[in-house]
């Protein structure tokens, strides 16, 4: 395994320039040009110099002790963890105390610790914080535990690296920027590095990059062909690279390298990330250049924004008025207490707890026996009755929400029906935070391609010198006999055959000479060497006209390269072999060898890309195809003939649009002797410019992207997902409005969104294409004067959002009295008689709009309108459209994508869904969210989202509700207590109410509880609206939940104390009959709104209960605990259970009026639903059960 090297010193006697992904050689030039040309890239590479002293790293190839001398450069030891064991506990207690309730227990339980105010004991009053705090530590530290045994692993990896003259096994821990590795087929890239050779001759490697961003296919990647002579050649490297400081950008490099003087341009097609696989090349050697943390991978390791659930915020809120609420009924104790002693203060002398002369006897003689004067006691009453009521403040809500999450989540993994069994991909919960959010949502934005679509191209249509191929594809059998018999034995075979038009065959393979069978040549070629993809060939190993090439597989980031050099080899065209400097193209049986001098890659500025390609004849063409709106206007104009093939040719192009093809342009020109050679130097200066080395490319490509001869065109079909058109149908029934955001041109935008029903026959089309900023305000006043909108400034704008779905009833969906429903009114959209508004608008006046002061004509437009659809945008275009939603209302906003240009909206929208698409998985790891398919958008939101959301809301009234309860109980015995802040009921019973008494039926409902089956919420998404109306979570339900807690708390005070007013059992037996009613009152309320019974919704409620009633049975059963046998006293008379039946009538009596009262003459959809289901259910029907689905 080892390679021994000597020194080498070598010369170039010509300049040689790498683009960015080749090698070039570069041509000899007149001396007079040269000098002045070389003059000038002396003054850049001056200039630059200056500019790398301060920004900027040297590695000194094979010399880390060099390399990393007067440098801070970061080892390759990697860190994931958070915590050590130095740090664990005060930085994990640091971090669970930004939550504002911890810190408020934390200060409680410290007050509780003076002994003017330790109303509990000592002791009991820490448990709840402590046990919180332990919990949560506890999960932190194993998770953490997990990161750093994962940190071990991956630092203990060994990797080849060549020390003293051989390659010799080193810890990845321990390897140095500078060093040089050596990587074998399938072993994973240790730190970044920059290649220096690999065991092909060319220099070229395949590298798979799934797990820094999810992509499946194999990418190339080059060494320089001057450090790959000289790496096969066994012989050592030195020199230098000189590259920019680390960052995130994993898709750029910028560097040059310098061996022997000269200076040799590096991209981001010479560098290999930490993470990557190497893939079908026997091994690769590189210089490290990014270690440890400073690789690209770890740069980029950071968490997405994290997110906050809107009803959480409002629970925020009801938290404040129950902060209020507590401070007042401390002040009403604390003023009581303070009129008590004013109105008793001659009488205190004679009561043992506050006596106010002094004590001769006892421990401290001489002293006060506990008395402080009126104004500090009436300040200890008030701290001594927070401490007693801090429950009113649920601590364990932050808990039982999270648990609830959990396994709310877990369903939803779980869910056969939103399993892809094509991708293989189950539903994934990235996010914990936000599950009740989906059942909210208002608008979603979605991408086209890849998420309406499959993202599966296939070449459809062509037209070529002005004429149309491909209509008779349409039959398909029938295409593929003729494609079969029309070529005869075919060299090569695609892994996915392609049905071809006969016609064009027939054009390719006769032998003409004119022009139409030229353009013909050229377009064919053009789709075969113009791209990066790379053919995989399989099952031969000879190439010659009688053996066969074998079997060819195109593995390429774009589907729409793959698409359209498939095509190419289905007409013969084939793509077989790729080198650092050549391609091989096999035309018709005949291998042509092509030298490529250059390529520009497609960018979202130039939408273009192009490659400069030399002929066996020394001819020099560049080829181009791109978008039609960047290619039209570089085509040069020609005489009368050709002219009308351009016509032609655009007329087809709109045709194509029309249908939802994916269209490109194609076109060519051949360069002089003297644009070869001034585009050869400028694309060597800009190649090794280590300042602006893209716009200068991009400068550099417009020299030769000019005056092109027009080829044709190109129509690629991305067909539908399944279900599409379904779930957009329905979404709309939900009352969620649905806007389309694309890269791809207005046409074929319009056309899909007709196809799934986006678009519909019956929508006025407002269409906004604007080139400055007063022609897009025109355009924007005009829409809005002619359809009769109004602006409504910067004012809140939410109560104009509402939408014709948003309140729409079963009136239609369940076969009940529609008078039950007349009640309800609808809130219609602003639309002119006759359909709803559809804006179309394409990015370039997104640019004028989004970036200047017409956001608010914008926003006020796109509301009114049923759908809009927005065409040519950039991904920051996107986010910034999501943005003018979610920073101008308070409706919710879900984004769904599937690829990289797909991540800022993702990540702008309060849901972010990721498709696991063709397009890698950068949407995924980006998201809350991810699943296989756009349709099962349609199960998450209306299905899980609704029953998450009603779920969660439900589970936090009755937190607030099952606490108050207890407090205001506590606090009516208080005002009877002489405002003593004293307690009837055990400091341990207090302690645990909340954490054992009550806490699992909340968590058992709050993840199994339906209020409806998963086959009704699917087919009536008008049900989904009680989200948009707050049905399940409000202020009003908040309030009216407290007016209900208010006259519970009474009754469970005033029944034991009137029942046994004459008795003379002590205070003790009265709070253990407090403690078991309030178990059983609220665990009986819960009952009441379970809307699907269980055997373990049983089991939580009612074990609760026997659990409580132990509990008790255990304390009293303790004799140093001062309510020692109060349970056995009590329980033995028939008083002590008919006051707990007479305390459960009471209680509930009128929360069971009002409900059956509403229910029975106000009901909501959801009742109304329900009681269909459950009268199909009698009937013995064929209807949606209640329970069905996955929870």
């Amino acid at each position: 395994m080892a390679h021994q090297h000597s020194s080498v010193t070598f010369e170039d006697s010509k300049p040689s320039v790498d683009s960015p992904l080749y090698n070039v050689e570069v041509a000899g030039a007149s001396s007079g040009r040269s000098e002045k040309l070389n003059r000038s890239r002396r003054k850049s590479f001056q200039l630059e110099d200056d500019f790398l002293h301060g920004n900027s790293r040297l590695i000194h190839i094979n010399d880390p002790k060099k390399s990393n001398d007067g440098f801070e450069f970061s080892g390759n030891e990697i860190r994931t963890s958070k915590y050590t064991c130095l740090n664990f506990l005060p930085k994990n207690i640091f971090i669970q105390f930004r939550r504002v309730a911890y810190i408020y227990f934390f200060v409680i339980a410290i007050l509780n610790q003076l002994p003017p105010l330790a109303v509990f004991g000592r002791t009991v009053s820490l448990f709840p914080l402590l046990f919180v705090l332990s919990v949560t530590a506890i999960k932190d530290g194993y998770e953490d535990w997990r990161r750093h045994r994962s940190d071990r692993n991956e630092n203990n990896r060994e990797s080849f690296v060549l020390q003293g003259g051989e390659f010799l096994l080193k810890r990845w821990k321990h390897i140095l920027p500078g060093e040089v590795v050596k990587i074998l087929v399938n072993e994973t890239m240790s730190a970044d590095m920059v290649l220096l050779g690999t065991s092909d001759p060319s220099g070229v490697a395949y590298i798979q990059t799934m797990n820094l961003d999810g992509e499946s296919n194999l990418k190339t990647r080059y060494a320089r062909q001057e450090s790959t002579s000289l790496v096969l050649e066994e012989e050592t490297i030195s020199g230098v690279v000189t590259c920019e400081q680390p960052n995130r950008n994993i898709y750029e490099f910028t560097a040059n390298m310098e061996l022997k003087g000269q200076r040799y341009p590096l991209s981001q097609s010479n560098i290999i990330l930490r993470g990557c696989q190497l893939k079908n090349t026997e091994w690769a050697i590189g210089v490290v250049v990014y270690a440890g943390q400073d690789t690209k991978a770890m740069l980029n390791s950071a968490a997405s924004p994290s997110k906050r659930s809107r009803l959480e915020t409002y629970m925020n809120r009801e938290t404040l008025w129950l902060s209020v609420f507590l401070f007042i009924i401390c002040m009403v104790v604390a003023i009581g207490m303070g009129l008590w002693l004013k109105r008793h203060k001659y009488q205190l002398d004679s009561m043992p707890y506050y006596r106010k002369t002094y004590s001769d006897q006892g421990k401290s003689p001489g002293k006060p026996y506990r008395y402080y004067g009126i104004p500090l006691e009436t300040f200890i009453s008030f701290l001594s009755s927070i401490i007693v009521f801090q429950i009113m403040i649920p601590i364990s809500l932050y808990i039982t929400m999270e648990l609830v999450r959990l396994g709310q989540s877990y369903f939803m993994i779980e869910d056969k029906h939103m399993y892809d069994s094509s991708s293989c991909s189950r539903f994934q919960c990235r996010s914990l935070n936000i599950n009740e959010d989906l059942g909210q949502i208002r608008y979603v934005f979605s991408d086209k391609t890849g998420t309406l679509t499959e993202n599966k191209m296939e070449f459809r249509r062509a037209s070529i010198h002005g004429k149309n191929y491909g209509r008779s594809i349409d039959n398909a059998n029938h295409g593929a006999e003729l494609t079969s018999g029309s070529v005869g034995r075919r060299k090569w075979k695609l892994v996915s055959e392609i049905t071809t038009d006969p016609e064009l065959m027939e054009l390719l393979h006769k032998n003409l000479t004119g022009e139409e069978r030229i353009t013909a040549h050229e377009f064919f070629l053009t789709l075969a060497a113009c791209n990066t993809v790379i053919p995989i060939v399989t099952g031969s190993e000879s190439f010659g006209t009688d053996d066969l090439g074998g079997v060819i597989d195109y593995q390429g980031e774009s589907p729409d390269e793959q698409a359209l050099v498939s095509a190419a080899s289905a007409y013969d065209y084939t793509l077989f072999e790729r080198t650092s400097g050549h391609i091989s193209v096999d035309v018709n049986g005949e291998k042509l060898r092509l030298e490529v001098l250059g390529l520009h890659e497609f960018d979202s500025v130039r939408k273009r890309m192009s490659v400069v390609i030399r002929f066996p004849n020394d001819a020099v063409k560049v080829l181009v195809k791109g978008a039609d709106t960047s290619m039209l206007n570089i085509l040069k104009d020609d005489a009368a003939g050709d002219d009308h093939i351009r016509h032609s040719t655009e007329s087809l192009l709109n045709e194509y649009s029309s249908e939802g093809l994916r269209t490109l342009v194609v076109a060519a020109r051949d360069l002089s002797c003297e644009e070869l050679e001034e585009w050869e130097y400028m694309y060597e200066d800009a190649s090794t410019s280590l300042t602006d080395r893209s716009i200068k490319l991009r400068q550099t490509a417009t020299l030769i992207e000019c005056n092109l001869t027009l080829l044709g065109v190109t129509a690629i079909e991305d067909k539908l997902q399944e279900g599409v058109p379904e779930t957009i149908e329905s979404l709309r029934q939900a009352g969620i409005k649905v806007w389309v955001l694309t890269g791809d041109k207005q046409e074929t935008a319009v056309s899909i969104a007709l196809s799934c029903k986006l678009l519909t026959a019956d929508m006025h089309q407002v269409i906004i294409n604007g080139h400055s900023k007063n022609e897009c305000r025109q355009l924007l006043l005009n829409a809005m004067i002619k359809y009769g909108l109004r602006s409504s400034g910067c004012s809140n704008r939410s109560a104009r959002l509402e939408t014709s779905e948003q309140h729409n009833d079963l009136v239609d969906s369940v076969s009940l009295n529609p008078a039950n429903l007349s009640r309800h009114h609808e809130e219609y959209e602003t639309v002119i008689s006759g359909g709803p508004l559809a804006l179309i608008i394409d990015g370039n006046s997104l640019v004028y709009i989004l970036e200047k002061d017409l956001e608010f004509e914008l926003f006020d437009l796109a509301t009114s309108c049923s759908v809009v659809l927005c065409c040519r945008v950039a991904p920051l275009q996107k986010a910034g459209v999501v943005d003018l939603i979610k920073s101008r209302t308070d409706d919710m906003t879900l984004a769904i994508g599937d690829g990289a240009n797909d991540v800022s909206m993702i990540q702008m929208a309060d849901v972010g869904v990721g498709i696991c698409g063709q397009e890698g998985r950068q949407a995924v790891m980006a998201s809350d969210f991810a699943m296989g398919q756009f349709r099962f958008l349609k199960r998450l939101l209306l299905v899980h989202g609704h029953w998450n959301y009603q779920r969660i809301g439900h589970l936090v009234l009755y937190n607030f509700y099952r606490n108050a309860v207890f407090v205001l109980m506590l606090f009516w015995y208080t005002l009877c207590a002489a405002f003593s802040a004293s307690s009837a009921v055990t400091d341990w019973s207090s302690v645990f109410y909340s954490l054992i008494y009550t806490s699992l039926p909340t968590i058992v409902v709050g993840i199994l509880d339906k209020d409806l089956s998963h086959k009704t919420l699917l087919q009536y998404p008008k049900l989904y609206a009680s989200g948009h109306r707050q049905e399940s979570y409000n202020l009003r339900l908040f309030w009216i939940m407290m007016a209900d807690t208010l006259w519970q708390s009474l009754v469970l005070f005033y029944v034991p104390v009137v029942t046994y007013r004459e008795s003379t059992i002590d205070i003790w037996s009265i709070g253990s009959l407090w403690t078991i009613s309030v178990v059983i009152l609220v665990n009986i309320h819960l009952a009441m709104d379970i809307r699907r019974w269980i055997l373990y919704t049983h089991a939580a409620v009612w074990g609760s209960i026997v659990i409580a009633y132990s509990c008790v049975v255990i304390l009293d059963s303790i004799p140093f605990f001062p309510n020692y046998g109060t349970i056995y006293h009590l329980a033995k008379w028939p008083t002590y259970w008919l006051s707990i039946l007479l305390i459960l009538v009471l209680a509930l009596l009128p929360r069971f009026i009002c409900k059956v009262i509403h229910q029975t003459f106000c009901p909501s959809d959801i009742q109304i639903a329900r009681e269909a289901e459950i009268s199909q259910k009698r009937r013995g029907g064929d209807g949606p059960k209640p329970g069905q689905g996955t929870g």
